[in-house]
């Protein structure tokens, strides 16, 4: 392949190279690369001698692209692109799927719901590689640290392509062993008076999880996690109460529901994929199975 700096350049090189550039770190791409550091090094030593430029300055922190880094960096995304395309168009014509596939999605949406119905997916698709990361965080598509990303919200720059997977809803959750000894709940106003199991609201990665001021601008967590399970798991001890997913309660029916005439909350999830890798077949399929699934399973969302 021949670059706008007129040299042939080894794609495995520059493959090495977009993931520096996207990672800003040699260490955490040999780690995404499945290298060591100093493979990591020698490539990139090698993209730069070839083309007798400074790709990289490091610091301290990491390293950030040089401006002919930054010029290269266009074209080797054109280059990724075009190979996308190509074995996307290639991928048509094979009959068994194979390769990996990464999901990112929130803890709650993995763990609780489509871990369990994979199954399914990989009895039509034996070859394929299925790469759950269950983190409470946004994926960036862009970086490549995923495939498909299920988000609470559509990002509003970059070459990304989503749709909307379904709206979902939240209400208010408590064991029996604290709903048994606090203060009876019968209306909104009585809130205030019990412990609250929340988020951390500067490490939420989304403002659409900061469910509590929704409920009553007077109440405040005591108990406080980033992780939606651990905050279930100190809902079902008996440390007060929460805002649950209904998806995510109804596997745990020793869980009450509070208020559920009167405090509802709904948020939205979104199927995120790259441009120009949503039509990779094997993108597409797993894809397609989440969106199917998620369609025939609609009402344990809606908490019906």
């Amino acid at each position: 392949m021949v670059l706008e700096f007129g040299l042939e350049m080894d794609w495995d090189n520059i493959r090495v190279f977009l993931s520096v550039a996207r990672a800003g770190q040699f260490g955490a791409a040999a780690l995404h690369l499945q290298v060591d550091n100093a493979t990591v090094g020698r490539r990139i030593g090698a993209v730069e001698k070839s083309l007798r430029v400074r790709l990289f300055d490091r610091q301290t922190t990491g390293c950030v692209l040089t401006s002919a880094g930054d010029r290269l960096y266009v074209t080797a995304e054109e280059m990724e692109a075009q190979l996308l395309r190509a074995q996307g168009d290639l991928s048509e014509t094979d009959m068994e799927l194979s390769g990996s596939v990464r999901i990112g999605a929130p803890d709650a949406f993995t763990t609780m719901f489509l871990c369990s119905r994979l199954g399914k997916l990989k009895a039509k698709f034996p070859f394929l590689t299925v790469q759950l990361v269950p983190m409470s965080r946004t994926f960036s598509l862009s970086k490549r640290e995923a495939d498909i990303a299920i988000s609470l919200s559509m990002p509003k720059e970059g070459r990304i392509v989503g749709r909307k997977l379904l709206d979902y809803s939240l209400g208010l959750y408590a064991a029996p062993v604290y709903l048994d000894r606090a203060p009876k709940i019968t209306a909104r106003s009585d809130l205030p008076g019990h412990r609250f199991v929340g988020y951390i609201e500067e490490l939420l990665f989304t403002p659409e999880l900061d469910y509590l001021p929704q409920v009553s601008p007077k109440i405040s967590a005591k108990l406080r996690s980033a992780n939606l399970i651990a905050q279930l798991n100190a809902t079902i001890a008996g440390f007060g109460i929460a805002v649950l997913p209904h998806f995510m309660a109804a596997a745990h029916p020793e869980l009450r529901a509070v208020l559920p005439q009167e405090v509802t909350i709904s948020r939205t999830f979104w199927l995120l994929m790259h441009a120009d890798s949503k039509d990779l077949a094997r993108i597409r399929a797993v894809a397609d199975y989440i969106y199917e699934t998620v369609e025939s399973e609609r009402t344990l969302f809606s908490g019906r």
